[in-house]
């Protein structure tokens, strides 16, 4: 049987950013406004972005993830340019979405994400479009959709998945039959060495990882190549970040990257191969590497 190849990008962060109106810069947003005038514009670039696309596409993923970030401060005016991007990048049958911490960047704005993007999350089952974790089953895959964003103070980027969520992803994982190569989609990295960044409640997730388990987690937020390993059952886990899908390497970040993840059944197990491509000086998309992970 041929692979199913997974193709994952994480916080594109859509240039450029739309010029806010004076009544929408207050409180949390005045900080990322003066950081992104400052600083973020000169590195997050609609040409790196367009070119990592055109590159993903022409690789003829059988699946597309989507890890969140895909705003800057979440005004109003940012979320029409960003569903016309996603729609370029794929159809919401081909392409999985969750939220990241700057898509619901305030409490104003916290509904859009959802409004905007409620194809591209919405499960197999006929129950609430955007009811999170959801579970859209893809080829051999089950990805499972999280949503740890919310409206942070100032200067505070973490995640939080909440009991509700927690409870109702194990309830879940209990019920997925071991046919299936199981796929974790979450913004935040399960462990974070920067306290302000942090998925709040990364323990009690990875305690139910230990418990039930899955084949592969994937997320975004560092803007950084990660993986790392978490225990599960039978075997440790691993759970794999990209950096951000337009960003130009600068300071400890690296240029824009995505993962193909090609599963496959060997055997009574599952082989997953992982091939990291990324955008050179010369503004070109190369391979960078290949991972055997499973």
């Amino acid at each position: 049987m041929a692979a199913f190849t997974l193709a994952h990008l994480s916080d594109p962060h859509l240039p450029p950013l739309p010029e806010p109106r004076a009544s929408e810069l207050a409180g949390k947003r005045v900080f990322g406004y003066l950081n992104w005038r400052r600083n973020r514009h000169k590195y997050h670039r609609r040409e790196v972005l367009d070119a990592l696309v055109s590159d993903l596409r022409a690789q003829s993923p059988d699946h597309i993830a989507v890890t969140g970030d895909f705003v800057n401060l979440a005004l109003e005016a940012e979320f029409p340019p960003a569903r016309a991007w996603l729609e370029s990048v794929g159809p919401p049958a081909q392409v999985s979405a969750i939220p990241g911490n700057h898509d619901l960047y305030v409490p104003a704005t916290r509904h859009r994400f959802e409004e905007t993007f409620a194809d591209y999350l919405a499960g197999d089952e006929a129950r609430s479009a955007t009811a999170f974790p959801y579970l859209r089953k893809r080829g051999p895959l089950t990805l499972i959709g999280l949503s740890s964003a919310l409206p942070t103070p100032a200067l505070m980027a973490t995640g939080t998945l909440g009991a509700s969520q927690l409870a109702a992803l194990e309830q879940q994982l209990a019920g997925l039959s071991a046919e299936t190569f199981r796929i974790l989609l979450v913004h935040h990295p399960l462990r974070s060495a920067a306290r302000v960044k942090r998925l709040t409640d990364s323990r009690q997730l990875i305690a139910l990882l230990k418990r039930h388990g899955v084949e592969l987690i994937l997320h975004g937020h560092d803007h950084v190549h990660s993986t790392i390993w978490i225990d599960g059952p039978e075997r440790t886990i691993p759970a794999v970040g990209v950096p951000s899908a337009s960003s130009l390497a600068h300071g400890r970040y690296p240029s824009a990257a995505y993962n193909l993840f090609a599963i496959a059944r060997e055997g009574n197990g599952w082989r997953c191969d992982m091939i990291v491509r990324g955008i050179n000086d010369a503004m070109r998309v190369r391979e960078i590497r290949q991972v055997r992970l499973i």
